[in-house]
């Protein structure tokens, strides 16, 4: 007999969103950290518009809004002059921009989600050691209010599926015997949280260095943080304050140094702002300051039988380009609706193991492109501009080629790809060769558009308001009233086929009637959905709970819809 449905280990963002998806799927969870509290630290800032996105669809977007502060661009200067001027501009069909964000903000936000749907974290409890077996998860939980795991009490835990959210030390990952390759950049940086009286323009980040012959020997970076000229800073480590960062028994090196002394201070930071700024300033109000590595490692397999990782259990690297938590979140996100279908019996045969062939490139990839900027710079790549903004927004990463993704109709067939997933623009970038299609393949995202009006609506919704919290979305477009006919009676068999993890409706073309329709529907006022997904009178497109496309204009009344779910959601 199981305890809990599923035991997360890590209370940071990725555990935090598991968490809150599961729940609102009626999953119960045990979500447990070791800490006894969040920590008060501005660590993972940038949030890109992707994550957004997610945090619209898991229903907590205006709390973000109203929390965050735009990141509008980046000014650049190189031994005191200005060398560029980055503007973060996303296109205008993409409904969230990059923001700025401190982590310990973030999590607050996910916690107070979590207790909206009935749960909670158990701080001060950490799990010590778990094994497996074909039907159950055997955890031992040590909960020490005090801090000290030997006076802790012990807990044993059966759970049906084990998520390590437990950072780049993971007892998850350790306990799986995942290799963890990599190594560690020997640079050593400061990092403070310092107001400054600068007048430089707001919402944007500072990248200050100091070149001799070709070579970086001096360093600032600056990330607007909420409040009045607030930043988060960090430079190169003087030799007064380095230390030798300890690696744990696994080897790694990656991250804060905690509160071990000595810590920079306000006279630390002022040195490089002396020798850096572009503007002469004074900083004040230090909240925290610390020392961190950075290290750059990806495991082997993203899980085995019933425990998987996520986050930094899974893939650590270079912060540049604010990656790792986004690309946590995502981890989470599509997991999460892939365990609870599991959790309901309802999972195919390979809905779980997609998990690590959709996201474990994904994480070489990041922390392969994060290194070399790390080492080289954003110029490295050799993109436009443009392409190279959206990568970094996470908005071009799909899963074509995945097992679970499903074919495409007539006007949306494109070659074979090498590979399970692809990360790459959708239309005309390198990774998808051959002819260009109408509109997105299975495995793209699946993009937003405005202008659908509901019958009873004053006002048109997006397509993203639409789906919002909810599972496998089916939309059938029809551009002529005939069109519909058989709308009901498919719609009706994909709920069944479903097994409540699956709506419907119904996106009719500007004048369209269909008085007869059952099925919820709204009209495509503008024609943006018809433009953004190439669609055609009579096809159908399914949304995942993640927000990529399953399967994408294929014939509404074909054999492709219910082999497609009979493949994904099996009885």
């Amino acid at each position: 007999m199981v305890d809990v449905d599923v035991l997360i280990a890590g209370a940071g963002p990725v555990g935090l969103t598991a968490a809150a998806e599961l729940c609102r799927r009626g999953v119960s969870c045990r979500v447990v950290d070791r800490l006894p509290g969040r920590l008060p630290y501005a660590r993972a800032v940038g949030v890109q518009p992707r994550t957004l996105e997610i945090w619209d669809r898991m229903g907590m977007i205006r709390e973000a809004l109203e929390a965050a502060v735009p990141m509008r661009g980046q000014l650049l200067y190189i031994n005191g002059e200005e060398r560029a001027r980055i503007d973060l501009e996303v296109p205008p069909e993409v409904p969230y921009g990059f923001a700025a964000l401190p982590q310990y903000e973030t999590e607050r936000l996910l916690e107070e989600l979590l207790r909206r749907r009935g749960g909670h974290v158990e701080r001060s409890t950490e799990l010590i050691s778990f094994e497996q077996d074909l039907g159950e998860v055997r955890a031992v939980l040590s909960t020490s209010p005090g801090g000290s795991r030997e006076e802790g009490s012990r807990e044993e835990v059966t759970a049906r599926y084990l998520l390590g959210c437990d950072g780049a030390h993971s007892v998850v990952r350790k306990g799986l015997g995942l290799s963890f390759e990599g190594g560690a950049l020997p640079e050593e940086y400061m990092l403070g949280d310092v107001e400054v009286d600068w007048d430089l323009p707001d919402g944007y980040g500072i990248r200050a260095t100091h070149v001799v012959d070709g070579r970086t020997d001096d360093l600032l970076v600056c990330i607007p943080l909420p409040g009045d000229r607030r930043y988060r800073m960090s430079m190169h480590t003087p030799p007064e304050l380095s230390r030798a960062a300890g690696a744990d028994a696994g080897g790694v090196v990656h991250g804060l140094s905690g509160g071990v002394a000595p810590l920079p201070g306000i006279e630390h930071i002022q040195a490089v702002l002396d020798r850096l700024s572009p503007r002469p300033t004074t900083a004040t109000s230090l909240r925290w300051s610390s020392v961190f590595r950075i290290s750059h490692r990806i495991v082997d397999r993203y899980g085995a039988g019933r425990v998987f990782v996520a986050g930094d259990a899974a893939h650590i690297h270079p912060p540049t380009g604010a990656q790792g938590m986004n690309t946590g979140v995502q981890d989470a996100f599509n997991l999460a609706w892939k365990l609870a279908a599991a959790v309901r019996g309802h999972a195919g045969p390979g809905l779980l193991a997609s998990y690590d062939a959709e996201r474990r490139p994904v994480g070489e990839e990041v922390v392969a492109r994060t290194l070399r900027h790390a080492r080289a710079g954003l110029g490295a790549e050799a993109e436009d501009p443009a392409t190279m903004l959206l990568r970094e927004a996470q908005l071009l990463l799909g899963y074509r080629g995945s097992p679970i993704v499903g074919p495409g109709g007539p006007a949306h067939d494109g070659p074979a790809h090498d590979g399970p997933v692809h990360d790459g623009p959708v239309h005309d970038g390198p990774v998808h060769d051959g002819p260009a299609h109408d509109g997105p393949a299975p495995g793209d995202r699946a993009p937003d558009c405005g202008g659908l009006r509901y019958a009873l609506g004053a006002f048109p919704v997006r397509l993203f308001t639409l789906l919002r919290e909810r599972e496998h979305t089916l939309l059938l477009y029809a551009d002529h009233e005939d069109g519909t006919v058989a709308f009901d009676e498919v719609a009706t068999a994909a709920r069944d086929a479903g097994h409540g993890m699956l709506d419907t409706c119904a996106v009719l073309g500007s004048g369209v009637r269909a008085p007869s329709l059952r099925t919820p529907a709204v009209h495509d006022s503008l024609g943006e959905f018809r433009r953004a997904y190439g669609a055609r009178g009579g096809e159908a497109f399914l949304v995942r709970p993640d927000g990529y496309l399953g399967l994408c204009g294929v014939p509404a009344d074909g054999p492709e819809l219910p082999a497609h779910l009979a493949m994904l959601l099996e009885t």
